[in-house]
Parts: C-alpha cells; sequence; structure tokens
C-alpha cells in the first residue's frame, strides 16, 4: 500500500471513530467494551474514562471531560498534533529518555492518586 493510501486509511478511521464515539455515549452503550483491568480488580487505570471523556469532548463540555480523565484531556492536544503529523507523512518526534521517564512517572502518579 502507497503512503498516500494508507495516510487516507489512516486519516478515513480516525473520522469514523470519532463519530462512533460522538454518536454512541460510552457510558451506555455496548459497543465499547469495558476496561479489563476495572473488571477483574475494580481499580481505574490510567486510560479509564478516557472514551467518555472524548465523548463529552466532541459534544462541547470541557469540565465533563477533564473529570472524567484529565490526563486524557491534558494529552488530547499533542497527540492530535502528533497524528496530524503522522497523516501529512511527517517523521514522528524522538522524546529524549528523561522526557520518556517523566512523562512515566507522571502516568504512574496519576494512577496511584485517582485509585486513592
Amino acid at each position: 500500500m502507497t503512503d498516500r493510501r494508507w495516510q487516507a486509511a489512516a486519516g478515513a478511521a480516525f473520522v469514523l471513530l470519532a463519530v462512533l464515539v460522538y454518536l454512541y455515549n460510552p457510558a451506555t452503550s455496548r459497543l465499547f467494551p469495558p476496561c479489563p483491568l476495572r473488571a477483574l480488580t475494580g481499580l481505574s487505570c490510567p486510560g479509564c474514562g478516557s472514551l467518555r471523556a472524548l465523548h463529552q469532548l466532541l459534544h462541547g463540555h470541557l469540565r465533563a471531560g477533564f473529570q472524567l480523565n484529565p490526563l486524557a484531556v491534558i494529552a488530547l492536544p499533542y497527540l492530535g498534533w502528533e497524528a496530524a503529523r503522522a497523516l501529512a507523512g511527517q517523521p514522528p518526534r524522538v522524546l529524549r529518555a528523561r522526557t520518556i521517564w517523566l512523562l512515566l512517572l507522571g502516568i504512574l502518579a496519576f494512577w496511584l492518586l485517582r485509585n486513592l
């Protein structure tokens, strides 16, 4: 598959997923599976609430999205920017090891604090 076709397919998949999250509320729809960690342990993982937060954001409810998963809402602009760069055929940015470790520590701290 050529790069242009790959980019078009990835862009179409992204739009389709956004439309599904917009139309079907993950809090009430069975279309989206529950978090396996939460189902097994009752604990919330760092990603728990991300789809519900995205659903709220797509409907213009920033505060509700932030309450469901602040980490996802904060990370979304960067992730969207990197996705747009990838769809434009630009190479991904290379993060330094220190930055990766700081991000990992931040995610672990968020995980711990949301379960206390």
